[in-house]
């Protein structure tokens, strides 16, 4: 698998810390999940694409200085692209890069687990890759739906699995996804 798989980082930046709806609830366990996709990765030798959110808001404007990668996270990216959409594919030229590197595979992790994250994801499968959606290592925040309840990260995880699973990705664990890597060798 290694040989044609790429690890997406998306969004994981200190941009979310200065959001109104930013929480610690999963942090630590999300950072660690992270950091050890990122290491196998690594070990791998996989292409690790670190991918930044730019717009116009303020955390996430440049002049903010918030476009760096999260605290706790260490990371030395093989390739870096900034997007301004929900889909990591959506003007950045991630899908060119991709493409003459002959990677059809992706191990998709990051933040938010719901916008771009499984943004990401459908718009990979739609484009023709396949793509492992490792859950664990992707971090979200409470939501309230406009009926007044409140769906916890867990929550949305759980729903985001569900509408991913079979249909747009394969849904793994971080251990699965650095096994994975591991056989490939």
């Amino acid at each position: 698998m290694s040989q044609n798989t790429a690890l997406l980082v998306i969004d994981v930046q200190e941009s979310f810390r200065h959001t109104p709806y930013f929480e610690e609830s999963g942090l630590t366990k999300f950072i660690a999940a992270q950091q050890a996709l990122i290491g196998g990765a690594e070990a791998a030798g996989i292409p690790v694409v670190q991918i930044f959110h730019v717009d116009g808001d303020r955390a996430f404007s440049t002049e903010s200085g918030f476009i760096r990668t999260f605290e706790g996270i260490s990371i030395n990216p093989s390739v870096t692209f900034q997007k301004n959409r929900h889909s990591a594919f959506v003007g950045t030229g991630l899908d060119v890069w991709l493409t003459q590197r002959g990677i059809n595979r992706l191990i998709v992790s990051g933040i938010r687990t719901e916008q771009c994250c499984e943004t990401t994801t459908r718009h990979a499968a739609d484009l023709g890759y396949k793509v492992d959606y490792v859950t664990e290592a992707t971090l979200t925040f409470p939501m309230t739906h406009a009926s007044g309840e409140v769906f916890s990260p867990a929550d949305i995880a759980k729903r985001t699995e569900l509408v991913l699973s079979g249909r747009f990705a394969r849904i793994a664990t971080v251990e699965d996804a650095i096994n994975d890597l591991r056989k490939a060798d």
